[in-house]
């Protein structure tokens, strides 16, 4: 469980930026192959270099009726309508921890396939993101 988060040092200044506002990126993305026709789940991380705060506020995907927002919080799994990208840190969806739930799977993504997924934020708009299909077991830690 080394999700040591090894920002410091964060200061650049690419496009004139101030550090004032939200600069996210999205790295680590992948949805394990569902072993269910209708539900899968996803997982990524989302940087913000910048110096202000944001919000994931939803998420939407074409290869489900319905994408929805999970936390855990003590074990227990609960669905959000937003959470905090923080300024200068990240937001971790991993399993066992936060996660998005695909719901209605308008088909059964296969191990190889890539689902197209858009982020919706409070202040930085809109951000697409291509999600590859795991092994069921798959284990970013161990690239397995």
């Amino acid at each position: 469980m080394a999700g040591v988060m090894a920002l410091a040092g964060c200061g650049g200044s690419a496009s004139g930026s101030d550090g004032g506002k939200p600069e996210l990126s999205v790295g680590s993305a992948y949805m394990p192959q569902p072993v269910s026709d209708s539900m899968a789940a996803g997982f990524l991380t989302i940087t913000n270099k910048g110096g202000t705060q944001d919000q994931l506020t939803s998420v939407t995907s074409d290869a489900a009726g319905d994408v929805t927002v999970h936390q855990t919080v003590g074990g227990a799994m609960q669905e959000v309508d937003h959470l905090a990208v923080p300024a200068h840190g990240q937001l971790v969806f991993k399993s066992g921890g936060n996660h998005l739930m695909f719901d209605k799977l308008k088909r059964r993504p296969k191990q190889g396939q890539t689902i197209l997924v858009e982020l919706h934020f409070a202040k930085s708009g809109d951000l697409k993101v291509e999600m590859p299909v795991k092994s069921a077991t798959y284990n970013p830690a161990t690239g397995h």
